[in-house]
């Protein structure tokens, strides 16, 4: 029956589909384009969309009314920073590599869940957690004649996510996904704006590698041919970001954050069909301990007695 469907885990399947075009989008133009210019770019669409096509479904420009300013800034903050990281590690890395070390930040989410939201996971579920920061730890190998810094990017990337949610679920009981998605938006057009005032110049753009050439490059008039992919990356952040955000206000971040490994394959045949990036042996070993300990967490979720309920506002908590 309708209203028996999952929303929480739904939403969060169409937010992945939504984010791998993302980011498959955006490696396809970084050697075309400064990094916030294209993230300006992104959130300006983005916030047109929100505005004109999700916001008047919910509950119109009320949505940007808001008692936690605050709160929604430091989100804000949060996936910036993981965005900055995670495409300045985009590109320079397989877009299959990056994904595979960025996808610890399920096991994050549901061990920061239990650190600051009290949520209950047991020794199974830490145990695997364990195992997910194994799989990074082979992919990255410190100390190794193959060590790749690049790869501590979407690391550091993966950290700000799972924080980034976690408030998410702090705040979902008294906030709307439109309006945790307008504030994001906001928050990346301010930054992306400042950055671009400061840096468009791109005076400092050949003092480094590709990743500094990414932030540093001087900004310009994208191509006629490019702005269909521009525009499609700020469709899919909107939509992404608004159902991403209604997932994790509707279901405990323990049972959403497996669900997000969906990206994975989508992030490998885009990266063979589009970069002809083929993943490496070291690369499947690591993809399989960080999926595995991830699916098992959500396995563990699925035989829990209340799985993925969570208290609605002016419940007991």
């Amino acid at each position: 029956m309708i209203h028996r469907i999952p929303l929480g885990p739904l939403s969060a399947l169409i937010a992945v589909f939504f984010f791998a075009i993302n980011d498959a989008a955006i490696k396809f133009l970084s050697g075309d384009y400064a990094l916030h210019q294209i993230v300006l770019i992104r959130s300006l669409v983005g916030l047109a969309i929100l505005l004109v096509v999700i916001v008047p479904f919910q509950g119109g420009l009320s949505a940007l009314r808001t008692q936690r300013l605050g709160m929604h800034l430091l989100r804000g903050c949060c996936v910036v920073f993981a965005n900055t990281t995670f495409f300045l590690g985009l590109a320079v890395l397989p877009l299959a590599d990056a994904m595979a070390v960025f996808f610890v930040a399920p096991l994050l989410i549901t061990a920061l869940g239990a650190l600051l939201l009290g949520e209950t996971i047991g020794p199974r579920r830490q145990a695997a957690v364990g195992v997910g920061m194994l799989g990074v730890l082979v992919m990255i190998r410190p100390g190794a004649d193959g060590f790749n810094l690049a790869l501590l990017l979407p690391l550091v990337a993966a950290v700000a996510y799972a924080l980034l949610h976690v408030l998410t679920r702090k705040i979902g009981n008294t906030e709307s996904a439109a309006t945790m998605s307008i504030f994001i938006q906001i928050t990346f057009i301010l930054v992306a704006s400042t950055v671009g005032l400061f840096l468009g110049h791109g005076r400092w753009a050949d003092s480094g590698g590709e990743m500094l050439q990414f932030l540093l490059r001087p900004w310009h008039m994208p191509a006629l041919g490019d702005w269909p992919v521009l525009i499609l990356i700020g469709t899919s952040i909107a939509f992404g970001g608004f159902f991403i955000s209604q997932a994790y206000r509707l279901s405990e971040a323990s049972l959403l954050a497996p669900l997000e490994y969906a990206a994975m394959p989508m992030a490998v045949v885009f990266g063979v069909v589009l970069f002809d990036e083929w993943p490496s042996a070291t690369t499947w070993v690591g993809i399989t301990l960080i999926i595995g300990s991830g699916l098992f967490v959500f396995w563990r979720e699925a035989r829990s007695p209340n799985p993925g309920e969570v208290q609605r506002p002016g419940a007991r908590r």
